[in-house]
């Protein structure tokens, strides 16, 4: 799909962009989650890049984070699916966000996605008069530098690269992914299981090609490791065994053919003692 409603060159410079921060005692409107997919979606994507311990502290990701923007003085507030910010300044007083405004506490987000609706368009309007369409939002007012939209129902998953003015679909590499320069990893559709949900989940691969696993497969892949690990130390056990075995029939062979020739040696001290009885004297 393609964003409609492109501004023209009188309506972008219109627009003044201030970065300011939110009022303290400013309500934020709740907007319902629109399937029980996207947060689990959300959350799996975060979960794999914690477990490999790629997220730092000056990192924010998250889910449904209102972005704040003043466009000609009326705030402007929009909540990805996802959003990746790589450096922002340390919280102080509080210890959670409540939205997050760039440019005056850390950088735009270099990724954003959203998980397509059952709203026609709503991801891809390029609406530029207040209140503005989120396409439009992401690239003109806050120049991020990758969007990406996906449709959980059936898989599909376009990522956008901004050019010089306007965003650009990137093509898939030969494993159907997607190079995100920004974060050097790979996304793609992947299908399966996970907390219940069977369907599309978007996962992440390292630059050689490993997909970053959940925690479930990490759990699963220790299992493995340890039950190899269990049943090599039983070869290893039973090879010992065998060798033992073996070192026993030696062993007693060993002291069997001792006994042979200890019976051997004594019959043959009999003979020789009847011999000399009769007074025969054996030849040496």
């Amino acid at each position: 799909m393609v964003a409609t409603l492109k501004p023209t060159v009188e309506q972008q410079s219109k627009v003044v962009i201030t970065w300011e921060a939110l009022p303290a005692n400013f309500v934020l409107e709740e907007e319902p989650v629109e399937s029980t997919a996207q947060p689990l979606i959300a959350g799996a994507l975060r979960e794999s890049l914690e477990l490999v311990g790629y997220i730092q502290p000056t990192m924010l990701i998250a889910s449904n984070l209102g972005i704040c923007a003043t466009m000609n003085d009326d705030l402007v507030i929009k909540a990805p699916d996802w959003l990746y910010v790589r450096s922002v300044m340390p919280l102080t007083r509080i210890t959670d966000r409540r939205s997050y405004t760039p440019n005056l506490e850390g950088e735009v987000p270099l990724v954003v996605m959203e998980f397509l609706s059952e709203t026609d368009g709503k991801e891809y309007s390029a609406k530029p008069t207040y209140p503005p369409g989120k396409w439009y939002f992401y690239e003109q007012i806050l120049r991020v530098p990758t969007y990406i939209t996906f449709d959980p129902e059936d898989g599909h998953l376009e990522v956008y690269n901004l050019g010089e003015t306007d965003y650009q679909l990137q093509p898939q590499d030969v494993n159907n992914r997607y190079w995100i320069a920004d974060m050097g990893l790979f996304l793609g559709v992947w299908q399966g299981k996970k907390e219940g949900r069977s369907g599309n989940w978007l996962r992440w691969w390292s630059q050689d090609g490993n997909m970053l696993p959940w925690s479930v497969e990490q759990l699963e892949q220790e299992r493995q490791r340890t039950e190899e690990a269990r049943q090599l130390a039983e070869q290893e056990r039973q090879r010992a065994e065998q060798e033992y075995q073996r070192a026993e029939q030696e062993r007693q062979q060993t002291e069997q053919e001792r006994q042979r020739a200890e019976q051997e040696r004594q019959r043959a001290d009999r003979l020789t003692e009847q011999l000399r009885l009769l007074g025969i004297t054996p030849n040496d």
